[in-house]
């Protein structure tokens, strides 16, 4: 399959390349990262260029790595009146998302403290496969969890109008409906409201040095207006529930694409029409998802501001434990965009990819508006993350979109073939990392050699112009599912 350079950055697959597709495909990439990109990765993106309905161009972005129907690192928008939409373009892990809240701690006050403080969010935060919740929900409080999402949180002492306002969407997608819920789903969800979860997810203390600021105002703008203070970021979802919502509706989805005709390269990417029956219902469902997902990352933050005042014995005002920005990056939203010269409505699909919307945005919180839309870029627990904003390129050339983390370059099973956690562990805090995990095996399998470099996917989106660097969060502790 023969792709072409456009562009700094780009690389584009045109539609004579296979058969079926609609639109071309776009790689983001840089000369450096391109190479090492899967084959896989070009064959599943091309797919996706086959689908009924898709406008523009299917794109996967620096970080992307092969995944379950589109590629992780997936963008791809659809018309709302004759386009799809496909639960492979969201993900199983619906609304898995990233959150960054800032503090009055600098590295030194912290530091004598930081492994009373990860024992006790250990305990507070719980985390692995299958962990009971710490918010207790009946069927009636769950479902309104579903409809609400933060501000459920907000009516029962788990948020603040301030944790609200500085999550996308205000923390809740409006019409979501229980009804189209399983049984099945609501037993896998009901209890996991709080929990962390397993595989990439995470709890982090992070730094950040001086010389890891890069736009000093946009960092004072978001909080980080001290030296070496202290963040804390939250990585996870929608857990079970989010998980059972995706396997319910896929099942649906194999049949709809019979009903429908839609003729699809991959299974993976079974889909039904957007304003279809059936792609109404998974929609509002899985807006349930997405809406729990805020939620478990807000009540995770409740949890996070109880372990800091235990520890230190100080007030919330006094600690300033505030959300700098929480948004997601395994979701599907209706928005508009100028295609071809007009202004389209289209439902976005983002698969490990993360809004990036521009400074004046309407959706960009108001004390960020201008500078533009935060973006949080996880990388491993060895290296770091990243904090960005949105740009006019990334509007007019990704549906608002960039990169999500770092991206895999092996699977979880090689990255255990070569790295024993513990040894990783003892490794860790001999460079000042703190780690506690649910098991050493899930330790193994999020090693930093699992990684591409994340400075190398940060310059990539820089470079292409559809983010732009404000700091670095340096890893102090790290807590692994």
């Amino acid at each position: 399959m023969q792709k072409k350079k456009i562009a700094e950055g780009i690389w584009e697959i045109d539609p004579t390349q296979k058969k079926g597709m609609n639109v071309s495909a776009r790689i983001l990439s840089s000369d450096k990262l391109i190479g090492s990109v899967e084959d896989g990765v070009f064959d599943q993106i091309t797919n996706v260029a086959c689908l009924p309905g898709i406008v523009g161009h299917a794109l996967c972005m620096p970080d992307g790595h092969w995944g379950y129907g589109f590629p992780i690192g997936g963008v791809a928008a659809f018309s709302v009146s004759d386009g799809v939409i496909s639960p492979g373009g969201i993900g199983f892990d619906i609304n898995c998302g990233m959150r960054v809240m800032r503090t009055n701690f600098t590295l030194d006050e912290i530091r004598p403290k930081i492994k009373e403080l990860v024992d006790i969010l250990f305990k507070y935060v719980p985390a692995g496969a299958g962990k009971t919740g710490t918010a207790s929900l009946d069927r009636k409080r769950f479902e309104k969890v579903m409809t609400d999402g933060v501000g459920w949180c907000v009516e029962n002492g788990y948020a603040t109008r301030a944790d609200e306002e500085a999550t996308e969407a205000r923390g809740c997608l409006k019409g979501a409906n229980p009804d189209f819920i399983s049984e099945r789903a609501y037993k896998r969800g009901v209890n996991q409201l709080g929990t962390l979860g397993s595989g990439n997810h995470y709890l982090e203390i992070q730094v950040v040095r001086d010389s890891n600021v890069f736009d000093e105002e946009a960092a004072k703008i978001l909080g980080i207006d001290r030296p070496n203070q202290i963040l804390v970021s939250v990585h996870c979802g929608s857990r079970g529930f989010g998980h059972q919502v995706a396997t319910d509706y896929l099942k649906v989805f194999e049949k709809s694409v019979q009903k429908y005709g839609i003729k699809t390269l991959d299974r993976e990417l079974s889909c039904a029409p957007f304003e279809s029956d059936e792609g109404q219902e998974y929609f509002a469902a899985m807006k349930c998802a997405a809406n729990n997902a805020f939620a478990n990352r807000q009540v995770i933050t409740h949890q996070i501001r109880r372990a800091f005042r235990k520890v230190f014995g100080k007030s919330d005002q006094e600690m300033a434990i505030n959300l700098i920005y929480d948004v997601a990056h395994n979701i599907a939203k209706v928005e508009e965009y100028e295609i071809d010269g007009r202004k389209q409505r289209v439902v976005v699909h983002r698969k490990g990819a993360t809004r990036a919307f521009a400074a004046g945005h309407t959706e960009v919180p108001s004390q960020y508006r201008s500078i533009g839309q935060p973006v949080i870029v996880g990388g491993s627990m060895e290296t770091g993350s990243y904090l960005l904003k949105g740009t006019q390129k990334a509007m007019t050339d990704t549906f608002g979109s960039t990169l999500h983390g770092a991206g895999r370059t092996m699977s979880r099973r090689q990255a255990k073939k070569r790295v024993h956690g513990k040894a990783l562990a003892n490794e860790m805090e001999k460079r000042g990392i703190t780690v506690r995990a649910a098991s050493f095996s899930g330790l193994a399998e999020e090693a930093g050699i699992a990684y591409k470099n994340i400075d190398d996917v940060i310059d990539a989106v820089v470079k292409i112009g559809i983010s732009e660097p404000i700091a670095r969060l340096l890893p102090v502790a790290n807590i692994k599912g």
